[in-house]
């Protein structure tokens, strides 16, 4: 559809080839180097859709080490008004239990090692983040999950850490007592390097665990959230043929 050009991070097999008409896969470069994948471009009903895989398509890039600029700048040279950015996180609160979805409208940095921003020459930029998720993309997938019957929260904030490693029950702790609802290693600096480009950004964060705060609950693993995230990938994959069905009602510039 003219205008709408869409970005989907974190793949959920969204590439394939059933799913996405006109199938390619395309390597580019950016001012600030590769991105994590190559770039699966086609078409998805009406909609030109782009791919990328956050943590490279075989998952050897740690959170940190991705190079969210590059991904970022890739999906802007590839004509993306609108981010779909899938990701795993632990959930702080009870209510939100694992195989939830939580479509989060703030966020909280306690990041340390990343770059932050586009504007680090010539000239200083301070952008607007008082809202940075797309609230018209958090509508249609609330509507689309209420649609499907799927278990999901309509707002939420996300902490993002540097990882690889999990919290302590401290950080844990403090985190919700903060205000974070779920936590994860990958939304700063996706989000405000969207914003930056005037993309408009949401994430689809999957409940996995319970990190490490509950007591009655095993600490979160990798191969935890992973198994998680296996048995619902279906629904994420539902969600977003759905929501990416709706897209036509939404602005074509944030």
């Amino acid at each position: 559809m003219a205008g709408i050009t869409i970005g989907i991070i974190g793949g959920s097999g969204m590439d394939d080839p059933k799913l996405m008409k006109n199938k390619k896969e395309k390597k580019v470069k950016t001012p600030y180097g590769s991105p994590s994948s190559p770039l699966t471009t086609g078409t998805i009903g009406a909609f030109d859709v782009v791919v990328l895989a956050r943590h490279g398509k075989d998952h050897s890039v740690y959170p940190t080490g991705v190079n969210y600029r590059a991904n970022v700048s890739a999906l802007k040279q590839e004509g993306c008004t609108h981010i779909l950015a899938t990701t795993a996180v632990g959930s702080l609160r009870k209510k939100i239990q694992p195989g939830d979805l939580v479509f989060a409208d703030q966020f909280i940095d306690f990041t340390k090692q990343r770059n932050l921003t586009f504007f680090t020459k010539k000239e200083v930029v301070h952008t607007p983040m008082a809202e940075p998720f797309c609230s018209d993309l958090r509508t249609l997938l609330i509507k689309s999950a209420r649609e499907l019957k799927l278990r999901h929260h309509g707002r939420g904030t996300v902490v993002t850490i540097e990882g690889p490693r999990f919290s302590t029950k401290a950080e844990s702790h403090m985190f919700r007592l903060l205000g974070a609802d779920v936590i994860n290693m990958s939304t700063v600096p996706e989000v405000i390097l969207a914003r930056e480009l005037g993309i408009c950004y949401q994430t689809i964060a999957m409940s996995t665990d319970y990190d490490c705060w509950k007591d009655d609950e095993e600490p979160v693993t990798w191969e935890m959230i992973l198994a998680t995230m296996q048995k619902n990938a279906d629904n994420v994959k539902k969600l977003l043929l759905k929501t990416i069905g709706k897209m036509k009602s939404v602005h074509s510039r944030c």
